[in-house]
């Protein structure tokens, strides 16, 4: 027997026999399935369509007491476990955080540098802090980890993966567990470089293409060093081989394509991007994280693009620190997410064009109705000579 629920009442042990809508360019939508791991529940609440048939004499039917809709909206995120604050309120709470993961990054990395087997769970109180920190307010850590500076980069970008993971994770209405299962993931993805040549890792040109090669083997060597570490959850080794993987089977080390790549590495992909593009690195500036979405949207092949959308639900259409064009002609920073609408966040305005003169910063909320500026466009920061864009949303000055 068929039944046309939301997709937001799709559960685990139900048997999908079709998806109503937009058709996913995807073999996991091309036949029927039964729902069998969180993971494939994930996919299914976001793949963008509203509703969906089931088929009750081969998978479980929905609760006896929970109405069959028409109707359905975006799937929630999943239970966060702290009170959400303000993008002000945590700033400070992230920072302690930073600083905190610094120190336990940086000696995780010096103790496989030096050969010795890695302990997941000393990790596991950072995972905890950050994961708190995320559910605060996502936006505050995950905007200044940006701020890395170059030199510590290789520390620094897998403590702002984690963030991200978990902060997508939450978006894809992921259980608990697997949110902190993909903070531990994104912690340790890395953990290869540490036994990469420091040369070649922190050289401030472009690689030469042996060089690019010998890089290319941290995957390999970082899931042999967790599995010499006596590692053995699954989705943190999965992350550690796979995270540069591409749906077009042009990534590596084992160029796996498509449906043979696990949700939480195609999770990886993006975060790890996205980090690695818009943060500041030995031998480039980083892009601006607005420049940088438009980018990887590009990238015909290289993500999948039901996890780049939530991706973007999750940091924002104008991620925190963008650089806007108002309609008005004046120019702003994105200071803060409004989750409700993802077209108007918090601006900064400082700017005016058509007078070529600086404003006192003024902040505005575009959720007020009384607010009759909007957003028309990002502004290529390289255009102008704003040396304090960081500042302006980094202090939150009211």
């Amino acid at each position: 027997m068929l039944k046309k629920i939301a997709i937001s009442q799709v559960q685990t042990g139900m048997f999908v026999n079709s998806v109503e809508g937009r058709w996913l360019n995807h073999s996991l939508w091309k036949t029927s399935f039964l729902i069998k791991d969180e993971e494939t529940l994930a996919r299914v609440r976001g793949c963008g369509a509203a509703e969906c048939w089931i088929d009750v004499s081969q998978g479980d039917d929905v609760a006896a007491a929970e109405p069959i809709v028409q109707q359905a909206a975006s799937p929630a995120p999943a239970a966060r476990t702290s009170e959400r604050k303000s993008m002000a309120d945590e700033l400070q709470n992230a920072s302690n955080v930073l600083k905190r993961s610094k120190t336990v990054v940086k000696s995780l990395f010096a103790e496989a540098r030096m050969g010795n087997a890695v302990n997941a769970s000393d990790c596991k109180p950072l995972v905890n802090d950050i994961v708190e920190s995320v559910d605060r307010n996502a936006d505050a850590l995950i905007s200044l980890s940006r701020l890395k500076l170059a030199d510590e980069y290789t520390y620094m970008h897998s403590v702002s993966v984690c963030a991200l993971m978990v902060s997508l994770g939450r978006q894809l209405g992921l259980d608990d567990a697997t949110c902190r299962d993909a903070g531990m993931a994104g912690l340790l993805h890395d953990l290869g470089k540490a036994a990469m040549p420091q040369d070649i890792l922190n050289k401030p040109d472009k690689l030469t293409d042996e060089e690019f090669t010998i890089i290319k083997s941290h995957p390999v060597r970082g899931h042999e060093m967790l599995l010499e570490s006596g590692v053995d959850n699954e989705r943190v080794l999965d992350v550690c081989r796979h995270h540069h993987e591409r749906i077009d089977g042009k990534g590596y080390p084992d160029r796996l394509a498509a449906e043979n790549i696990s949700l939480i590495a195609r999770m990886s992909a993006v975060c790890d991007v996205y980090d690695a593009v818009t943060s500041n690195r030995p031998y480039k500036e980083g892009w601006d994280p607005a420049e940088s979405i438009a980018r990887m949207a590009s990238w015909q092949g290289h993500f999948d693009p039901i996890i780049l959308q939530s991706f973007v639900k999750t940091i924002g259409i104008y991620p925190t620190g963008s650089l806007v064009r108002m309609a008005s002609g004046k120019l702003g920073v994105i200071v803060e997410q409004n989750p409700k609408k993802l077209t108007a966040p918090k601006v900064k305005l400082f700017f005016s064009t058509k007078s070529g003169m600086p404003l006192q910063p003024k902040l505005v909320d575009l959720m007020e109705s009384h607010v009759q500026d909007r957003i028309v466009a990002r502004e290529p920061p390289e255009n102008w000579n704003f040396g304090y864009l960081n500042d302006l949303w980094a202090t939150h000055i009211q």
